[in-house]
């Protein structure tokens, strides 16, 4: 369908040329979202990569460079731990995601560094036995299930 340009002919006038063949032959009815504006987000300005970062969203892709992401994940999982119902699943999780941070700490990818390090289980575990008992829910002394 598409030809080269010919020598000699304003490139203006020849993709004019091709824009008016095409209309002929049909090919811009029925496309998705003929005829409807483009979505727009009403508070944001004009940012000429929309278009990359909607389709990244809903791809469900992430533009963190790696030790940022990681950073994000850390924070997530202690707050998963601290909320987590047994004192097993609190040290999995802090078992997890050190594991992630210790692997980045001693084999940095290209970025910014991390600056995170382990979490001190203990510390975690501690904190979460006291929030457990702050709202009422200690299973007493030799009650949790390590």
């Amino acid at each position: 369908m598409t030809e080269r340009k010919p020598p000699g002919v304003d490139f203006e006038s020849w993709a004019d040329k091709q824009i008016r063949d095409a209309e002929a032959r049909g090919e811009f009815e029925r496309l998705p979202g003929a005829g409807r504006p483009l979505p727009r987000d009403v508070e944001a300005t004009y940012d000429e990569l929309w278009w990359v970062k909607r389709k990244m969203a809903r791809e469900g892709f992430s533009v963190l460079p790696p030790a940022l992401a990681l950073r994000k994940e850390a924070e997530d999982a202690l707050q998963a731990a601290l909320a987590a119902p047994s004192e097993r699943i609190v040290r999995k999780i802090l078992a997890e995601i050190n594991d992630r941070i210790r692997e980045m700490m001693f084999k940095p990818p290209p970025g910014p560094p991390l600056g995170k390090k382990p979490y001190d289980v203990e510390d975690v575990v501690r904190q979460w036995r006291e929030r457990r008992a702050a709202a009422g829910g200690a299973d007493g002394p030799g009650g949790s299930d390590a």
